[in-house]
């Protein structure tokens, strides 16, 4: 038999449940929806603190009510008492989301022989007012499409050497992003078959087709790419042939 203090704690307990869970389902559609859509999440590490932090407001803050909730405590006390609960909670969730925002990824920006996944923790923003007016606020609505220009001469080029060297390639500065588009016809001439990453991965064969189905084209329409992160390079991506427009991936290596 429950006696009616605890089953008035765990109603309110149940209740505060309720509203985090709320919370957190619209805060994870923010994030896995709008700033990290399939499959950035899967290159990028910050779903792990994300889940991780959602994980621990969702437990604790319930229990600390399970724990603090008394009926014959006045209101004011149980104000207080939710009142402290909550700011716990909006304190942890609002670090973890701040995190995840400024790890989010802004750009997918071809760069030679890739398509690279680049994240707003990876730019220099003093070098931001150095890019094309379109390129110099990081979107926060999820990422967009850029790709990297050729140096401007041979002092440009060198110089491009040894920032690489430094781990911070082109892709990564943006006072050399250019319109995804002006990057295409390159992007085409480096993209290749689906029938070459198969051939020479041929333990990938049915997730290229799982791809193949999610672009919604034929395999003939399309072309593929490796597709990276800045600490995942196990993915490509399929292309449309003909305007170079990403159509679905696969957890493929695409170095061969």
């Amino acid at each position: 038999m429950i006696s009616p203090k605890l089953r008035s704690k765990l109603l309110a307990a149940a209740a505060h449940f309720s509203v985090t869970l709320l919370v957190a389902i619209l805060v994870s559609v923010l994030v896995f929806f709008v700033w990290y859509p399939w499959p950035h999440h899967e290159l990028l590490p910050g779903k792990s603190l994300f889940w991780l932090v959602i994980g621990i407001d969702v437990v604790c803050g319930p229990l600390l009510t399970l724990v603090l909730w008394n009926p014959s405590k006045s209101t004011r006390e149980l104000a207080l008492d939710l009142s402290l609960v909550a700011m716990i909670q909006l304190a942890a969730l609002g670090y973890g989301i701040h995190n995840v925002y400024n790890a989010r990824p802004v750009h997918v920006v071809f760069e030679v022989d890739r398509l690279r996944l680049v994240t707003a923790s990876e730019i220099d923003p003093g070098d931001l007012p150095n890019a094309l007016p379109a390129f110099r606020s990081l979107p926060w609505g999820g990422p967009t499409l850029a790709s990297v220009r050729d140096p401007k001469d041979s002092d440009e080029l060198l110089s491009s050497v040894e920032l690489s060297t430094k781990g911070i390639d082109p892709s990564l500065r943006p006072s050399w992003w250019q319109a995804y588009e002006l990057g295409v016809p390159a992007m085409l001439k480096r993209a290749k078959p689906l029938h070459v990453l198969v051939q020479a991965r041929p333990e990938s064969k049915v997730s290229v087709e799982e791809a193949i189905r999610a672009s919604g084209r034929p395999e003939d329409d399309l072309l593929w790419l490796p597709f990276v992160s800045g600490v995942d390079l196990g993915w490509v991506v399929l292309l449309d042939k003909t305007d170079g427009k990403p159509l679905a991936y696969a957890p493929v290596d695409g170095f061969l």
